[in-house]
């Protein structure tokens, strides 16, 4: 869907892949749930949309709107660094990023198709 601001007209969506430090695959069960619960909070507050939202055990993908004036660095920026946070602040167990992701763009024609491949994620690592 079209979004607009008082001077654009935009779609933008990026496609967001990052994993845990070490690789380890710890984001199950409760973590994977507190997780969600956390970037749909970042998102939220910091006015995106959070289109899809996937956590594996070993890496998440997040498909996340945003206006044109946010850069894809900043909104990563803002789901690791406020996530760990957020999630070490509230936990006892502790979660850590890699400092390394993956960012891609997507418009309308291929949005469906990355929301699709975000969502069969889960039916090949059950």
């Amino acid at each position: 869907m079209v979004k607009s601001t008082r001077h654009a007209k935009y779609e933008l969506y990026y496609h967001i892949v990052f994993m845990p430090k070490y690789r380890r695959s710890h984001l199950t069960g409760k973590t994977k749930e507190r997780l969600e619960t956390i970037f749909a909070e970042i998102c939220e507050d910091k006015g995106l949309e959070l289109a899809e939202c996937e956590v594996m055990p070993d890496h998440v993908h997040l498909f996340i709107g945003s206006p044109p004036k946010n850069a894809p660095s900043l909104i990563v920026n803002w789901v690791k660094g406020i996530s760990a946070r957020k999630y070490n602040q509230r936990y006892d167990d502790r979660v850590k990023w890699t400092r390394s992701y993956y960012v891609g763009t997507a418009g309308s024609a291929s949005k469906g198709a990355v929301e699709q491949y975000i969502a069969e994620q889960e039916g090949e690592n059950a």
